[in-house]
């Protein structure tokens, strides 16, 4: 994109290295001075000759944060805030947090510079998110879901993503998925995800009508189009009941709706509930219990925890 004078606009690329139970913290902080957008690159391990990751979490992810070039003294304050604002968290010596590194990148190169951090990502046991622009060859029994990052949230790079993820395949070893309602579907990738393990039929619910059209378009690019239907909204649906309801929200929301939830599936069907704050579980468990379900597993990454619970017959 051209400025008015006929060159290239630049940004200031502010980068951290953190501990990823400190990301949430480093990313709030990023937030306050860029503008021009957020990403997280989860800590990794290249697999299959560089070309694919594999995420590991013992090692620190990196937040980075985009402010518009424009004027030098704006990239110098916003430099300046969010370096004062590290030091502080820093101070506290909680989780390990790097210095900030820093670099002009022009927007004719941004597409390519940001599309530079996301890898083939290999998930649980036979999950494989791939980048649209990258290249892989299935091999064995894995499932390959084409995404493209930044279309909306859900690309299975943050936790509570892969979390669910990884309760998902877990439970379709259990058995047949069935049809499978998910909310606040974001950019489709557990509902495209649980059609290819074996759910029959998949709808997707969001408040987002950029999340419909993501979802929508996922699908179809993933060849399940014909098996996925998105709608903006949320529950009650009027189209349960289901067998399987996908939830990776926030743990206020989960409280609030547990009994919604739990209407929108059949006896024994089951709820896997993600997007829950470590210190929010206690009461997360009891909404759900107390809306009828019973909690048979617990996935936990970070500060992050998602719920495996079947509803009572």
């Amino acid at each position: 994109m051209a400025s008015r004078r006929g060159r290239s606009r630049r940004w200031l690329e502010l980068a951290v290295e953190a501990d990823p139970e400190a990301v949430e913290a480093v990313t709030e902080i990023l937030s306050r001075v860029a503008p021009g957008g957020i990403s997280v690159e989860p800590g990794f391990e290249l697999i299959e000759d560089g070309l694919a990751a594999r995420v590991d979490t013992s090692r620190p992810a990196t937040v980075r944060g985009y402010v518009p070039a424009t004027e030098a003294g704006a990239t110098a304050t916003a430099t300046r805030t969010v370096e004062e604002a590290l030091g502080h968290l820093q101070a506290f010596g909680l989780r390990p947090i790097g210095d900030l590194r820093t670099r002009f990148v022009e927007e004719a190169d941004w597409a390519e510079a940001w599309k530079s951090h996301f890898h083939v990502l290999h998930l649980g046991r036979r999950l494989v998110i791939k980048p649209s622009w990258r290249r892989h060859r299935r091999t064995g029994n894995e499932v390959v879901i084409d995404l493209d990052p930044g279309m909306a949230f859900g690309t299975g790079l943050h936790p509570t993503t892969r979390l669910c993820l990884q309760a998902l395949e877990d439970r379709a070893e259990r058995g047949p998925l069935g049809r499978t309602l998910d909310v606040g579907c974001g950019s489709g990738i557990l509902s495209i995800a649980a059609v290819r393990l074996g759910a029959t039929r998949a709808l997707g619910f969001d408040i987002d009508p950029i999340a419909i059209d993501a979802t929508i378009a996922n699908a179809r690019h993933n060849r399940v189009g014909r098996r996925i239907r998105a709608r903006e909204g949320s529950i009650p649906t009027d189209e349960g009941p289901f067998d399987l309801v996908l939830a990776n929200l926030i743990a206020g929301v989960l409280v609030e709706i547990a009994p919604d939830l739990a209407a929108e599936l059949v006896p024994d069907g089951t709820l896997i509930a993600s997007g829950i704050f470590i210190d929010r579980e206690p009461e997360t468990r009891q909404a759900l219990e107390r809306a009828g379900f019973r909690i048979i597993g617990r996935y936990h990454e970070s500060d992050w925890v998602a719920l495996d619970a079947v509803r009572g017959s």
